[in-house]
């Protein structure tokens, strides 16, 4: 279901909303580089912080909904810290992360995979059970035995627990989880 947008207008009304989403503005960066210079993941990027928002800053959408830096990002916040100009990186990336998300245009699937299973495992119990989510994706990813010789020593460690920990209040959480679930599908009618 992956959309290419043409017309300018069509452009700069999604980045209007995704500046909305975000609560930035774009035209207020002058591109001095402090995001990419701070930024402990820019070395493994396709476009720097930086040049995510020149992207951004030049109608470039679609490109920037398909970088595979908005994945890479881990909203450290520093990018957002070190901006002299008040822009907050961080959450225009996760907002292109969600705008990416929403149009079907994710680069790897694996990003897919890991969230779905990540969200699962929080819903169910109110936090991260480890060893079910290294289970659970390297089954749907095909890499059964991916850091596998990492789970010994975690757990001789007690770093990860081999059964799930269920925290007092996980109903809570899975009810706020199924909330931004119906949320997302309101957003996605719209």
């Amino acid at each position: 279901m992956e959309t290419t947008l043409a017309p300018s207008k069509e452009k700069k009304e999604l980045i209007r909303r995704i500046e909305r989403s975000s609560g930035t503005e774009i035209s207020r960066c002058y591109q001095c580089g402090k995001c990419s210079a701070g930024c402990p993941a820019s070395s493994g990027m396709d476009y720097t912080p930086r040049q995510v928002i020149r992207l951004l800053q030049l109608e470039m959408v679609d490109e920037a909904l398909r970088a595979g830096s908005i994945w890479l990002c881990a909203t450290c916040e520093i990018c957002t810290t070190r901006c002299p100009r008040g822009v907050d990186v961080a959450s225009l990336m996760d907002a292109l992360r969600r705008e990416a998300w929403r149009r079907g245009m994710i680069t790897d699937r694996r990003v897919a995979v890991f969230n779905d299973v990540f969200l699962k495992s929080v819903a169910r119990f109110g936090r991260v059970f480890e060893a079910g989510l290294l289970l659970e994706y390297n089954l749907k990813t095909g890499q059964l035995f991916k850091d596998t010789e990492l789970g010994l020593p975690m757990l001789q460690r007690g770093k990860m627990h081999p059964l799930p920990t269920i925290i007092r209040g996980h109903n809570a959480v899975r009810q706020i989880c199924d909330r931004v679930q119906r949320m997302e599908a309101e957003e996605r009618c719209e």
